[in-house]
């Protein structure tokens, strides 16, 4: 989506001052030392964390100070050890508003990209209340964290969600952490990336082994969700690209996609992600070509 950032920002600034819980977050261990975080507040961010033997490296950590200390309290309920890594997968600030309370002297890890969109929200004042931290580490194609015994493999997927996303992939357990390259049924928000590459970049996760796939909001999912995700931005890109080809007007396409068979995803219309945000995203993208 070509989010309109400055209502973008608003609608978080007024999230992070009140609570949307609905239940008590979930942690469930998904492999050796991994664990998934599962945020009970639809405007905060799932989060992944990973016990070492000496340390801790955790995937995101929500929306501001509520949230991430909220993911802190759960972390603590398995381990007392350090957080010495934290990885972004983008630079919206649902996922990375916690970082200050997760891990005040943790090593920050993302994109380059990210890291200066951050910078940006850093000095805007309706920013005040989130806890960022900058990134002490960037990486422009791949980079591979070690936590002993294990390693976690880092990569950039090209424009996909945004045009700075970092998937996490934790090979000994066969889990992949995506950020919002992938929700769990749901119309994803496309802020200034590549639907094209992003069902690309899904392609290339489904060729992974995958025993649990941490999306950026909702359930944990299976690589049966993930595909299915998938199915729905090919199938919604391949109408869209039919409907320009035929002359369609932007207001033709928005009303015009059928994606009955998708009926279960939630669509957030403050969000601007429903189908025809999508749809609108989409059009505007090969209109650019």
């Amino acid at each position: 989506m070509r989010l309109h950032i400055c209502r973008w920002i608003t609608i978080l600034a007024v999230f992070a001052g009140c609570g949307l819980a609905a239940a008590k977050p979930s942690v469930e261990q998904i492999g050796p030392g991994l664990y998934a975080y599962i945020s009970d507040n639809d405007a905060s961010s799932n989060s992944t964390f990973l016990v070492g033997h000496n340390g801790i490296l955790v995937v995101d950590t929500g929306l501001n100070f509520i949230e991430g200390g909220k993911l802190l309290g759960a972390i603590r309920q398995v381990s007392r050890l350090p957080v010495e890594f934290i990885i972004n997968t983008h630079y919206h600030p649902d996922h990375q508003g916690g970082n200050g309370v997760v891990g005040h002297a943790a090593v920050v890890i993302t994109t380059a990209f990210t890291r200066d969109r951050t910078l940006a929200l850093i000095h805007n004042p309706q920013m005040k209340s989130f806890q960022f931290r900058l990134a002490n580490v960037t990486f422009q194609d791949q980079v591979t964290v070690y936590l002993d015994p294990y390693s976690v493999d880092v990569y950039f997927p090209g424009k996909a969600h945004t045009s700075g996303d970092a998937v996490v992939y934790f090979p000994q357990q066969r889990v992949i952490a995506t950020g919002d390259l992938f929700l769990n049924r749901s119309c994803p928000a496309m802020d200034n990336g590549s639907a094209e590459n992003w069902i690309h970049a899904l392609n290339h996760m489904l060729q992974l082994p995958l025993e649990h796939v941490v999306p950026g909001h909702f359930e944990l999912g299976t690589a049966a969700d993930l595909r299915r995700f998938r199915d729905y931005l090919s199938d919604l890109f391949q109408q869209v690209k039919a409907m320009k080809e035929r002359g369609e007007t932007l207001d033709q396409v928005r009303h015009d996609v059928n994606l009955g068979k998708y009926a279960d995803f939630r669509q957030y219309p403050n969000y601007e992600a429903t189908f025809a945000d999508n749809a609108a995203v989409i059009y505007r993208q090969l209109q650019a070509h």
